[in-house]
């Protein structure tokens, strides 16, 4: 593993041991917190699990193994090496994009997505662009072997059919004949049949665009016309210092959106029928699901506005009914939690109580009775168990910084905890155990199987035991002090906290501080869980590191969210300031000295926080910062704060431009120079801003680098950058 020295200057108080956790150390791979896995799934029939696991020499590239539940052994199924013959995986730009999207894979190679077949007999895995399937006992077999790219790759319901999108269209083979049908056609420069847009990927958390019916006889499948849709110029700068000029299709806030359809195709005849969505094209398609009798889809749609949720039953002709309408002064939380049960009822969660809950719906009428309720809230449905007559789900009845697995009667009732240790809790629920993917800020990310009566352990798929063979272990005696608590915002809202503070503190002596939030809607960051990360980097050189979660985030129910309501950088500025004030409370805290620091929406803090505070934070460092939310997307902007369009002055005031007057301190301003997500336009403008206003600032571009600015040496520089900027401006 790469070692380096950071410069003697900015180390002289730490002890030995940690002079040599650099930040090269923490970039150079994810290796610093233990073996790792993604991707955990329980095989149908309960008897395996299976997972992705990173390369020793390469974490970033990813196999496929499995663990015998009961010989509790883990074996390697495939190797991504072997089937890219040693050469490096080559990705399309729509993959790419894709990848960029789902936050889970971005930066990942090899096999980074894989599925069982109904029958548990076979998994399924793209890699390189092409299909691949493994029969238990057997050897991989291809697919596919084409020049272009076949993405979305999905086993029918009962394992006949492999589907995939290429080109546009959605296709399927007869896994046994290996004969290929394509089912779409239509699709153009502008159009794409079976694939979901940009928003629904990036802000919607929708990455597929069909769905197939259970009895395997039709697909449900998106089409979507982005011709309407704002054409940008991006221009990205290459490290070899070429310019490249990409037309990227991006909807800005107040501009058109796709014009989507949905369509129901047969499998045999690739016949079509389209669903009424209604008159009105300006929607978002949120999610789709077919009923278990194939015979209808559930279509959630959402208006532009956000606010308004409903669900249409279509039968296979396309005709349709509305079935349920929810609506929200706030705004609306997707989530991926409906099922059907065999007694003919829809289980699904909804924030009508103000925080996220279960409820069964009557499907004649639509009428939802509440199975859970309280001001907590439920994450995720696990699973149901209609014979045991029980649901298993993830929420926060406990605490919010701590994610737990609950059991509850269909019927309603006494909830019980199942896993037990204090923590975050990430559980996949089988027929009688349950993998729970596990961490505290004591215990590295651990895997084990679990009873689902007790919790009771079973076995250990991935003990990564913090002991002398773990890699952190060197250094886990000279980690910073780390404490959780809570401070009262300005309306006595709790808002929680975790607090680093330096090694071998001297008694009497002041230390500089730094706030590091995420601020924005939904990015909760306070959590009772492992982390190591840059904050440990700056605590352990010196600086007490506080991370608040302000009004707006979520796991706290509707009215915590709604703070930020046509109101952002407002009560998240105010709250971070609060937590300013507490550090100020400290014996240890030098109040004169305090900083912050942030990425994307964070970086957005950053700026606001030190335009409109400029006598409560020193310095700064912001990255990849949102500058004016005109030129953000629709779906995640007009979300939380209309239309910009709308009367009022709600984009003027959520824009940092309005307060750059007020800025005195110190910044350091970073940003990938090839960013399709906050595009580097927003720095740009900011740029030109500052200097007209005769302030100054330090700048740090990454030429090719997109908003995640990734790479092992990018990366060491990047942090490298900002610690010593830190050192110059609070010490």
């Amino acid at each position: 593993m790469i070692k380096y020295c950071l410069a003697s200057a900015m180390l002289l108080s730490l002890p030995a041991a940690a002079q040599e956790f650099t930040i090269e150390r923490l970039s150079a791979s994810p290796n610093i917190n233990g073996a790792s896995v993604q991707g955990l799934k329980m095989a149908p029939d309960g008897k395996r699990i299976t997972f992705l696991r990173g390369k020793a020499e390469n974490a970033a590239q990813l196999d496929l193994w499995e663990f015998d539940i009961d010989s509790g052994e883990s074996r390697l199924l495939v190797d991504s090496a072997s089937l890219l013959e040693g050469g490096s995986e080559v990705l399309s730009e729509e993959e790419k994009a894709r990848r960029e999207r789902n936050r889970a894979i971005t930066g990942k190679t090899g096999i980074v997505s894989y599925f069982w077949s109904a029958d548990s007999s076979t998994l399924l895995f793209p890699i390189s662009g092409d299909v691949y399937v493994l029969p238990l006992g057997g050897s991989v077999k291809r697919l596919t072997d084409t020049p272009q790219y076949e993405t979305d790759i999905k086993f029918s319901p009962q394992g006949t059919y492999v589907s995939f999108v290429r080109d546009r269209e959605v296709y399927v083979v007869d896994i046994a004949s290996g004969a290929e049908t394509k089912l779409t056609s239509g699709s153009t420069d502008t159009i794409a049949n079976g694939m979901s847009e940009f928003v629904a990927q990036e802000e919607l958390s929708r990455f597929t665009g069909y769905w197939w019916s259970p009895d395997e006889t039709r697909v449900a499948f998106e089409q979507f016309d982005e011709s309407r849709v704002l054409v940008k110029d991006r221009y990205e700068v290459q490290p070899d210092g070429g310019v490249v000029t990409l037309k990227q299709r991006y909807p800005e806030a107040g501009s058109q959106n796709v014009e989507v359809k949905l369509g129901i195709v047969t499998v045999a005849d690739q016949s079509v029928s389209w669903v009424d969505l209604g008159d009105n094209d300006d929607i978002y398609l949120a999610r789709v699901n077919w009923t278990p009798d194939s015979q209808a889809v559930a279509v959630q749609r959402l208006n532009r506005e956000q606010t308004t949720l409903d669900i249409l039953m279509s039968d296979v002709s396309g005709a349709t009914n509305t079935f349920v309408s929810e609506s929200s002064d706030i705004w609306i939380n997707l989530d991926n939690n409906m099922r059907f049960l065999s007694d003919g009822t829809m289980i699904r969660t909804n924030e009508t109580s103000g925080f996220k809950h279960i409820v069964r719906h009557n499907m004649e009428t639509g009428e939802a009775t509440a199975i859970t309720s309280g001001d907590w809230v439920v994450s995720a449905i696990e699973k149901i168990d209609e014979e045991a007559g029980t649901i298993y789900f993830s929420g926060f009845k406990d605490t919010p910084i701590e994610q737990h697995l609950y059991a509850v009667p269909l019927a309603g009732g006494d909830i019980t905890r199942i896993s037990q240790e204090r923590g975050w809790h990430n559980a996949t629920v089988g027929s009688e155990v349950y993998i729970d993917n596990f961490s505290s800020p004591e215990q590295p990310p651990q895997v084990t199987i679990r009873s689902l009566a007790d919790g009771g352990l079973r076995s250990v798929v991935l003990a990564n035991a913090l002991d002398e063979n773990h890699p952190y272990f060197d250094f886990k005696d000279s980690t910073p002090n780390q404490t959780f608590g809570t401070i009262d915002a300005v309306d006595g809202s709790k808002l929680y906290y975790r607090l680093y503070t330096p090694l071998n503190m001297e008694e009497g002596k002041r230390y500089p501080a730094i706030l590091a939030p995420y601020g924005g809607p939904h990015g909760q960051r306070v959590r009772n869980q492992w982390s190591v990360n840059f904050n440990d980097i700056l605590a352990r050189n010196g600086f007490v590191v506080m991370v608040l979660d302000n009004r707006g985030m979520w796991n706290r129910g509707l009215e915590f969210e709604g703070h930020v309501k046509n109101a952002m950088g407002t009560v998240e500025v105010q709250d971070q300031v609060s937590g300013a004030e507490y550090l100020k409370t400290l014996s240890y805290v030098d109040g004169d000295n305090i900083g912050t620091w942030g990425w994307s929406y964070g970086g957005y803090m950053t700026l606001m926080s030190m335009f409109k505070e400029p006598d409560v934070f020193k310095a700064g460092v912001s990255v990849s910062p949102v500058t004016d939310w005109r030129l953000y997307d629709t779906a995640y902007t007009e979300r939380y704060l209309g239309h910009p369009n709308a009367p009022g002055d709600v984009y003027a005031n959520t824009s940092v431009f309005k307060y750059v007057d007020g800025f005195k301190g110190d910044l350091l301003l970073i940003h990938g120079m090839a960013d399709d997500n906050v595009f580097f336009d927003h720095t740009v403008k900011l740029l030109s801003v500052l200097q007209n206003k005769g302030k100054p600032f330090e700048l740090m571009t990454y030429p090719g680098k997109k908003h995640g600015i990734r790479g092992e040496k990018t990366r060491s520089h990047l942090w490298n950058q900002a610690l010593d900027f830190f050192n110059r401006k609070l010490k």
